[in-house]
């Protein structure tokens, strides 16, 4: 345990010391809410406003990026350097790699729910219930899970150069597409009809249902997508590792 403790330490205190990665993880979503959500948060959207309305989508939008970026870049990188390899010579268990990653990503998410939570409340006029709150930041830290495997499958994948723009070419449009700039309403039909099978559209309904702004689809079904996501996800990813070591080890 002290070795996985040490690990998820030193991991977090490397991303929090790169500020091409800290910053931009940490800010954008605030900004994109100042901007939007705190200027036009009193106009209605279905049943809650604006300004509630965005704390989810904004919420799941930074989360998908602290993940993204946290595993897809960063083990890119790292794959690229050699590091893996490095680290895989110590008596360290690879597992605690992996939860050292995912750990990291779920700090940078905590952090980016509790700052929109407290933008929310100063600026923007969101009153939510201590259970309101607590089911939020739980549904946004939990749904990391499925996004942190998609950055893993693509740090096995991409190279170190072409990780970043990579998962800039997914994430933002996959962010637009499901509904966490705008919401989905606001979109063209089609779009609202591709943005079900996307992961993103099924994760910001689950934080919308906290606040009572879902499209009031089944609970289930959005678990249900979820997790599938999650699967192939880290099935993609396991294959690439295995053919990492396959090309190192023989």
């Amino acid at each position: 345990m002290r070795t996985y403790l040490l690990e998820i330490k030193y991991e977090f205190l490397k991303a929090l010391r790169m500020p091409q990665y800290s910053l931009p993880t940490i800010l954008f979503p605030i900004v994109f809410y100042v901007f939007f959500g705190v200027m036009f948060g009193q106009r209605n959207t279905g049943a809650i406003k604006m300004s509630e309305y965005l704390i989810a989508t904004y919420g799941a939008f930074g989360v998908i990026g602290a993940s993204l970026f946290g595993f897809g870049v960063s083990v890119a990188v790292e794959r690229g350097q050699g590091w893996l390899e490095v680290k895989r010579t110590t008596p360290m268990p690879i597992a605690a790699y992996f939860a050292a990653k995912l750990a990291m990503a779920m700090v940078f998410s905590a952090i980016i729910v509790v700052l929109l939570m407290t933008v929310g409340a100063t600026l923007g006029g969101v009153v939510l219930a201590p259970l309101e709150a607590i089911a939020l930041f739980g549904v946004l830290i939990g749904g990391s899970i499925t996004f942190c495997a998609l950055g893993l499958a693509l740090g096995f994948f991409c190279g170190p150069n072409s990780a970043a723009p990579l998962v800039n070419l997914i994430y933002l449009p996959l962010a637009f597409l499901s509904g966490l700039w705008v919401p989905i309403t606001f979109l063209p039909k089609t779009v609202q009809a591709f943005a079900v099978w996307l992961p993103p559209y099924h994760f910001s309904q689950l934080a919308l249902r906290v606040l009572g702004g879902s499209r009031g689809e089944s609970v289930l079904m959005h678990i249900g997508a979820m997790l599938a996501a999650a699967i192939v996800f880290c099935a993609i990813a396991y294959a690439g590792y295995r053919r990492d070591e396959g090309k190192t080890y023989g």
